[in-house]
């Protein structure tokens, strides 16, 4: 009672008061009693309950619509809502009133007024009244009720041009309170400004296209490569009052700059095609090519007359890459081919021609390393927000957004507060009200800052706006299509409007780097784990005969894996790095050395061949097939060496023989050595060992060799003295004796084999 006193104005008797008094002693005795005794087991129904809103909290009041949003002369503003009975008595007696004033004075008093919440006596002003009242015979507890209240403008005392504070209350009665009081309160803002003003703000509205990465590394073995999707999720965006639907059916009615990530154009419009979509271990067809291609339909028509800036492929995250990749050999070239490649797909898929003069930090936060990466691939200006960068003490307007901050770089700085104006849930009508009505009330004060100066400012919101939230913006900017303080201007426009002297050109140091969004960032393992990938893709395609066909998925699923879209989201990110990674080792080892047994050398010398197989669809070259012995003294290869190579072509499908020389020198085992190397000398694949037996040259073997030169010995003496018979017998004819006839020599040849082969592969001879 004493509260309802207060709000009323009134001044409470002093018998009155002391009986309040008493009444509060009464009631307090036995608490302060039971806090003496020591704590108790709370119940559960004390537990389970939460109290009840009083006072002004008592009623929800909610605002759903304020038509027109910013009115003028002649206009009939109709507000409409719903009134929601939060407390636990039923209001009686109730009426619903608009309270207007007091004009707010700068942007600073916009924000205060928008951080109240209950009704304050001699702040919130009177009841309009009259007529113009709408009266609530009951509200139950917990029920809700629909209101409008539709007042002529010239009704609403708006004296002057400007921000005006708009209240809607509920005054009624309940049991507890016996008379009238304010039950219910909300506030919003309604901009006056029925003629132009003399000088307008210049306003860009970035309006962002941008999506989670949905298309994996893996493609068809078919002639079109056919792309496999993670899932089917971007066909639900692409729908009918779907998120990226809503995005371009409402843009193209709106003056904005499109901001557009390439990732999701080449996305779409794969899915024109014929499309896989991964299910368990298997992939089935995808089926909503209609949906894509009327998307890319609406989209083409909706910037074929307007400003488009497309972002590095897959929009990487900059400030990832600044602190935790840029040590990391190789994090720097992924953003030049992002960029490269983002120009050719807008232009491919959209037949415009993008800016790609422009990089976009997370939140437009920088410090001097993201500043140095979002550079490195030849932008120019750089989307910061306004909370990033400190403003000049005392400057007494917002400045304009274009700031050079040194090296031929451009800060282009978005408005914290209308940038963030939009953010949190807007699919309640209530709320997306408040932010309409909040973001023009903004951008009036910003113009009657200094209203001979004119500014450019920029909006830059959220990187993937809900389907409500582009919804609230859309109302926003349709409101402001009168133009009597702001016009529309574009993103490379605003880039070069004149700078204000006075603003702050100043990159905040690292240690200013918001600690929130440093703890979402990518980590160093994710840029060594990329690293790794491009390593196995560079040694991969080498040997290609057709290497686009593995670069380019490859490439960009690389891309993908440092988009700005994991923020938040660290486990999924991970795990799609391990599927790049996984598949494109699954695709390397489909060029292998087929194992192999053990070789039994069944000769001093032979040919030991060696099987390279080839699973994928395209033919391989540029690889060398190495044998390497492991004892040089009892098995050589080719020309003597321990070490032997031959060039490895393979057609797609297929597997190679390829056949080495042997020799050996003694008996026993030799350990041999397979590898595939590329060209220019880098290991491709796994080594594999095998044994070389070689059982021909055996004790037996030397003794028959020896046994053979034995004969030969035997063989000359043999003629030695058969001549020297001959010779004798020449004398003894001429004495009258016989001659000898010589006879024939005995062949003299060894086997030509040994003892038989061990169990193994027999080599060729």
């Amino acid at each position: 009672m004493a509260e309802a006193a207060d709000f009323q104005g009134t001044n409470p008797s002093p018998a009155r008061r002391w009986l309040r008094r008493t009444a509060s002693l009464i009631v307090g005795a036995p608490l302060i009693a039971g806090l003496l005794a020591g704590p108790a087991a709370p119940s559960a129904q004390a537990e389970g309950a939460t109290k009840a809103p009083t006072g002004s909290r008592t009623v929800d009041v909610s605002l759903d619509t304020l038509a027109p949003s910013a009115p003028v002369e002649g206009d009939t503003l109709t507000v409409s809502g719903t009134l929601t009975n939060k407390g636990k008595k039923t209001v009686t007696d109730a009426e619903v009133d608009l309270r207007v004033g007091p004009r707010l004075s700068g942007r600073g008093a916009v924000d205060e007024a928008a951080k109240r919440t209950g009704y304050q006596p001699g702040s919130d002003p009177a009841k309009l009244g009259g007529s113009y009242t709408l009266k609530v015979p009951k509200l139950a507890s917990g029920v809700s009720q629909d209101f409008t209240l539709a007042v002529p403008v010239d009704k609403l005392d708006l004296d002057a041009e400007g921000v005006y504070q708009l209240g809607v209350s509920l005054t009624g009665r309940t049991t507890d309170y016996a008379y009238d009081q304010v039950l219910g309160i909300q506030r919003t803002f309604l901009p006056w400004q029925p003629e132009d003003t003399k000088s307008k703000t210049k306003l860009t509205f970035l309006w962002p296209l941008i999506a989670t990465a949905h298309v994996t590394a893996e493609t068809g073995s078919d002639e079109q490569q056919t792309p496999v999707f993670a899932n089917d999720d971007l066909a639900l965006e692409l729908a009918p009052g779907g998120r990226l639907e809503q995005l371009v059916s409402l843009g193209r009615q709106l003056p904005v700059t499109w901001v557009i990530d390439p990732d999701l154009l080449a996305s779409v419009d794969a899915m024109t095609k014929n499309y896989r979509v991964k299910a368990g271990d298997t992939t089935v067809a995808g089926t909503n090519q209609a949906i894509a291609k009327k998307w890319l339909t609406d989209l083409q028509a909706a910037v074929k007359d307007g400003k488009v800036v497309a972002l590095p492929f897959a929009d990487p995250d900059l400030a990832s890459i600044a602190h935790r990749g840029k040590n990391v050999s190789g994090a720097l070239s992924h953003l030049q081919t992002a960029t490269e490649v983002a120009s050719t797909t807008v232009e491919t898929v959209l037949h415009v021609k993008p800016s790609t003069d422009f990089a976009w930090p997370v939140d437009g936060a920088i410090d001097p390393s993201v500043v140095d990466v979002a550079t490195s691939a030849g932008a120019h200006k750089v989307i910061a927000r306004s909370d990033s960068l400190e403003e000049t003490g005392g400057l007494p307007y917002t400045p304009t957004s274009a700031r050079p901050i040194g090296g031929g770089t451009t800060a282009v700085v978005s408005d914290y507060r209308l940038s963030t104006a939009f953010t949190g849930d807007m699919s309640k009508a209530g709320a997306s009200t408040l932010a309409v009505q909040k973001f023009l009330a903004q951008t009036l004060a910003v113009t009657e800052q200094v209203p001979d100066k004119e500014r450019s400012i920029v909006v830059a919101p959220q990187r993937t706006p809900t389907a409500a939230q582009a919804q609230t913006m859309a109302r926003a900017l349709q409101a402001l299509t009168a133009e009597h303080w702001t016009q529309p201007l574009d993103l490379t426009a605003a880039a070069d409007q004149k700078p204000d002297a006075q603003a702050t050109t100043k990159v905040p140091r690292a240690s200013q780097y918001p600690k929130k969004l440093r703890s979402q960032e990518l980590p160093t393992q994710a840029f060594q784990d990329i690293r790794t990938t491009q390593d196995s893709l560079n040694s991969f395609q080498i040997i290609l005969t057709q290497p686009d066909r593995v670069v380019t998925p490859f490439g960009n699923a690389i891309n993908r894996s440092v988009s700005t879209s994991w923020r938040g989201r660290p486990l999924e990110a991970q795990r799609y790095r391990d599927d790049v990674r996984t598949y494109l080792q699954g695709l390397t080892n489909e060029v292998q050395l087929i194992t192999k047994s053990d070789v039994t050398l069944s000769g001093r010398s032979a040919t030991i061949p060696v099987t390279v197989q080839n699973k994928l669809v395209q033919g391989v070259d540029h690889l060398v097939l190495r044998l390497t012995s492991g004892n040089a003294t009892r098995l050589k290869l080719n020309d003597g060496g321990a070490v032997a190579e031959k060039p490895v072509e393979i057609a797609g499908g297929h597997s190679q023989s390829v056949k080495f020389d042997a020799s050996a020198n003694a008996n026993g085992q030799a350990q041999v050595t397979a590898r595939l190397f590329t060209t220019d000398g880098a290991p491709y694949g796994e080594e594999m060992t095998f044994t070389v037996k070689v059982s021909e040259v055996t004790p037996t073997v030397l003794l028959v060799i020896a046994g053979g030169l034995l004969l030969l010995v035997l063989a000359g003496i043999r003629m030695y003295t058969h001549r020297k018979r001959t010779v004798a017998g020449g004398t003894a004819e001429n004495n009258g004796g016989e001659p000898e006839q010589p006879s024939d020599p005995t062949p003299d040849t060894g086997p030509e084999s040994g003892n038989p082969s061990g169990p193994g592969e027999k080599v060729d001879r």
